[in-house]
């Protein structure tokens, strides 16, 4: 399993978790699209925005292995804004994926408003 080393390990001063410390020894748990109810709480979807701005900065628009994401905050962003590479197991730590920027500048327009 690579570690993304840079990327955030949460959101700040939440327990909102970005990335893993170690391989599950019953294998990497499956990726599977979450659906992002309107009435979520905010807390929630400031988390959402806030991972993927972070894989945004990390990564941009190139594909990147899975490695030590958080499955569980992957899943809400996967086929949206978050898309599978070529030939994808859900399963796998060494899985591409990719962000989709024309989605999440639809859905998160407020990570590319100028300041």
């Amino acid at each position: 399993m690579i570690k993304h080393r840079g990327f955030p390990s949460r959101l700040p001063s939440s327990d909102f978790q970005f990335t893993i410390r170690r391989p599950n020894k019953a294998g990497a748990t499956p990726l599977k699209a979450r659906e992002r109810y309107a009435d979520r709480r905010h807390a929630d979807r400031l988390a959402d925005q806030a991972f993927l701005e972070a894989l945004i900065e990390h990564f941009g628009e190139e594909p990147f292995e899975r490695g030590n994401l958080d499955a569980g905050r992957l899943s809400w962003l996967l086929g949206r804004e978050v898309m599978p590479v070529g030939d994808f197991d859900p399963a796998d730590y060494e899985a591409l994926l990719q962000v989709n920027m024309a989605k999440a500048m639809v859905n998160f327009p407020q990570i590319f408003e100028e300041d």
